[in-house]
């Protein structure tokens, strides 16, 4: 179960990801502008930061196993990762609602 104090780091790390300045550095690599950012390298920001809680949790998970770590930070670090994988399905599940809105468009 998501704390509110994992569900606004969620959040957060949402919002600086989809905010251009910060989710790239201010630069997009591929067209060279600094206002514009892509948003193929926003969601490979994302999962990339997705992948990073995931080993978090994974390596506080081990160290659980092994008897050294807290159990607080244990279930802090699993949460944090469910609600960012929660929050990349729900996006992934919006854009696939929109790709099924264009096709259903007459042209």
């Amino acid at each position: 179960m998501a704390t509110p104090l994992t569900a606004a780091s969620a959040y957060a790390n949402i919002a600086r990801l989809s905010n251009p300045a910060t989710a790239l550095g201010g630069a997009s690599a591929a067209t060279g502008n600094t206002n514009e950012a892509s948003f193929a390298a926003m969601v490979k920001d994302a999962i990339g930061a997705v992948q990073e809680a995931g080993q978090k949790s994974d390596a506080q998970t081990r160290a659980a196993a092994s008897g050294s770590a807290n159990m607080v930070d244990v279930v802090t670090a699993v949460s944090e990762t469910e609600v960012a994988i929660d929050a990349v399905v729900a996006v992934r599940d919006k854009v696939i609602a929109a790709y099924e809105e264009v096709m259903k468009m007459a042209i």
